[in-house]
């Protein structure tokens, strides 16, 4: 075999890009190079309703720079971007879909009560987490503004990128974690990704439950993620009496993660296994780089795990 398959892994958020190219596995990804630069503020926003590019001629500059300096022999990107780009909700349904395309008519008539979107304005996409005996589903739903993720599909083409997939923070930063997350009993996935505070609850490997919740950068307070695990875990028991949380699993940053850790203890009344973001990368033959840089490039990990 003379070429080697890599996967690309692309972040964008409001303070720059990362990129991650992967060979090899699934089970043993390998990290073959990585890249990033940091935007000027303001050239990004994130914005529910409105194209989050502010500056597209420096948007797209920075991107096809930074792309170029991969090397890369493919085009195809799997592109993350902050949750708050979109909506993500879990919802019930009384009946299976006979066909997707029903699925998305019921969705849509479930939402246009709560979304200020019109039908036309919505790009919604949707997964079914569970079909129970009773015929009902548990409904995992995504919701962006069309103008929005189609600016942002525009320029990444301008830059000569083919985004072939494009997802939300939360769920690629679990994909990294997911083999560390028991798939038995009910487990507990918390994140702080750039300023993001993202929680999943499982149950059985399956999605229950879902929050994301936008902290800051800079000088978090320790009582305001303290307040947010236990208010979710709260709803979440609300909503699945006798389910209890047995497991915890939580990604942060390294320089602050074993503060994290105690507060998510404190919150959820199970000690948490801090998971790194080194043991996700196959050792042998992955490119060096310091468990502060993985976890800055754990997004874009996750995400170029869906082009292996």
């Amino acid at each position: 075999m003379f070429f080697t398959h890599n996967a690309i892994g692309m972040e964008v958020s409001q303070h720059g890009i990362r990129f991650a190219v992967l060979a090899g596995g699934k089970g043993a990804p390998r990290l073959v190079t990585h890249g990033g630069a940091s935007f000027a503020s303001g050239i990004v926003r994130i914005l529910h309703r409105e194209p989050n590019v502010a500056d597209p001629k420096a948007f797209v500059g920075t991107v096809r720079e930074e792309f170029c300096k991969l090397l890369a022999r493919t085009n195809l990107v799997s592109v993350t971007l902050p949750d708050a780009v979109g909506r993500i909700m879990i919802m019930d349904f009384d009946t299976r879909f006979k066909n997707r395309e029903e699925g998305r008519d019921m969705i849509r008539w479930k939402l246009k009560k709560s979304l200020p979107l019109d039908s036309g304005d919505m790009h919604l996409d949707y997964q079914t987490l569970r079909e129970r005996d009773n015929g009902s589903l548990s409904v995992l739903i995504a919701v962006v503004a069309r103008q929005v993720v189609t600016q942002y599909e525009d320029l990444l083409l301008e830059a000569g990128i083919q985004p072939n997939r494009i997802d939300f923070n939360t769920f690629n930063l679990y994909r990294v974690a997911a083999k560390r997350v028991p798939s038995e009993d009910t487990a507990l996935f918390v994140a702080f990704h750039r300023g993001m505070l993202s929680m999943l609850v499982l149950t059985d490997g399956v999605i229950d439950f879902y929050r994301a919740k936008e902290m800051g950068r800079d000088g978090v307070d320790p009582n305001r993620i303290f307040m947010e695990v236990n208010s979710s875990l709260l709803v979440y028991r609300d909503k699945n009496p006798g389910r209890e949380v047995k497991s915890v699993l939580c990604l942060a940053p390294p320089d602050g993660g074993e503060s994290f850790s105690g507060i998510v203890a404190e919150a959820s009344g199970v000690d948490p296994v801090l998971f790194a973001p080194q043991t996700f990368i196959a050792s042998n033959g992955s490119t060096a780089a310091a468990p502060a840089s993985l976890h800055d490039l754990a997004a874009a990990l996750g995400a170029a795990t869906r082009n292996l």
